[in-house]
């Protein structure tokens, strides 16, 4: 992908697009959708528009620049758990239609769990429960947290850290694996999205390579596309004025969360999970993103095969009314008979599209027709997740049209 910018103004209508995201972005950050955001449109591995809006906070002080770091939530599922994954298949050494108890052995002594397959969880066809709130496992009766899971120090027995003042015992893990365990299954075979499986996929890749989670994506995804900033826990090693803050916390942690991961369950994993953790420039998502478009390709090296990238990026059960395709979110089945305010992602989206959305604030999405890829980033979990107005105000999918209208005239 040639990350040059053409010139944007030559065309006049590129130069009205220009003018009306602008307004978009400024009405989103006047009604405090977000502090600051940028928006990145690479077309034919062609950057076509990226610019920058706001600042990190509302004192106004760090302006958003195009390097920044983000947190990317659960855009973490597909650039960093699911191109491992991705890449396993390809291997041989996970199968999507293996029960997945042949890669996570206790599931055998559950029956509800021991025959579900790879392919039903990734496309949350499943039934898992959607969510647990572990950190509400730390505390005891009183509301405070329990000695044997929380020191102040670090130890050896409590050597994952959470802040300064707080380091979560090494068991904790195998408590939250056991408790995912033994997690409810709906019997019915529908849509139900949940992000449980996308913990315990960091220790399925390690096992199954003998390499930690981490450092397998960088050497086998990150490195070959050279997306350098794609990390966990970049605190301290990336520059602190580079990196936008998330959430002030005020039930977990009591701190502003910034450089550290903003989910919780992920913050218990050590920051380096399949469900959060991930921590990115839009440049390098975009890079990612064109490495899909591509089938698997980026720049005449084959790091995914086409089969595979194929499979993971259609709808698997459409006649379930689910749109999901392997991991990766897809549009609305009826999408193309909706309104603006209606659809997901945007109204022109073709079928074939693919991307996902972060809690924080954070959307890619990559469109094999007319070759696209758009990356939003924002904090809009600043200073609090109660802050809702990038939905009410359908700033991305208002943004995407824009594009998307351009190249039908």
């Amino acid at each position: 992908m040639n990350i040059t910018p053409v010139t944007i103004y030559e065309d006049p209508s590129l130069k009205e697009i220009h003018e009306r995201v602008n307004a978009i972005m400024e009405e989103a950050i006047s009604n405090k959708a977000f502090p600051g955001a940028q928006f990145m449109v690479v077309k034919r591995g062609q950057l076509v528009f990226h610019e920058t809006y706001g600042y990190h906070s509302y004192d106004r002080i760090t302006r958003v620049d195009r390097n920044d770091l983000y947190d990317l939530a659960s855009v973490t599922k597909i650039a960093a758990a699911l191109p491992a994954i991705m890449k396993l298949v390809d291997e041989g050494k996970l199968d999507l239609d293996t029960p997945f108890s042949a890669y996570w052995p206790s599931w055998k002594d559950h029956p509800e769990k021991a025959a579900l397959n790879l392919r039903e969880i990734l496309s949350h066809q499943a039934g898992l429960h959607p969510y647990i709130v572990f950190v509400n496992e730390l505390r005891d009766k009183k509301g405070k947290f329990k000695r044997r899971y929380i020191h102040s120090r670090y130890s050896k027995s409590h050597p994952i850290k959470i802040t300064d003042d707080m380091y979560v015992s090494r068991k904790f893990r195998k408590e939250m694996y056991k408790t995912i365990d033994n997690s409810v299954v709906k019997p019915e075979k529908i849509y139900r999205y949940s992000g449980l499986s996308f913990l315990l996929f960091p220790k399925i890749i390690e096992d199954l390579t003998g390499i930690p989670y981490h450092t397998y994506i960088r050497k086998e995804i990150y490195e070959p596309i050279k997306a350098h900033s794609l990390m966990f826990n970049p605190e301290g090693w990336y520059p602190e004025n580079m990196i936008v803050p998330t959430e002030r916390d005020t039930i977990f942690r009591n701190i502003q969360v910034k450089g550290v991961v903003h989910d919780e369950n992920a913050a218990l994993m050590g920051g380096i999970s399949g469900n959060a953790g991930l921590f990115g420039t839009a440049e390098d998502l975009a890079r990612l993103m064109h490495m899909y478009l591509q089938e698997g390709k980026f720049r005449g090296e084959q790091i995914l095969s086409r089969e595979t990238v194929r499979e993971f990026t259609k709808v698997q059960y459409p006649e379930n009314g689910n749109r999901r395709g392997l991991g990766f979110d897809k549009p609305l089945l009826d999408n193309k008979s909706r309104s603006l305010t209606e659809a997901y992602p945007a109204p022109a989206a073709s079928m074939e599209s693919f991307g996902h959305s972060g809690f924080t604030g954070t959307f890619v999405w990559a469109d094999p027709q007319g070759d696209w890829v758009f990356v939003f980033l924002s904090n809009r979990v600043y200073p609090s997740r109660s802050h809702q107005e990038i939905y009410a105000m359908d700033i991305r999918e208002r943004l995407m049209q824009l594009f998307y209208e351009y190249d039908q005239e």
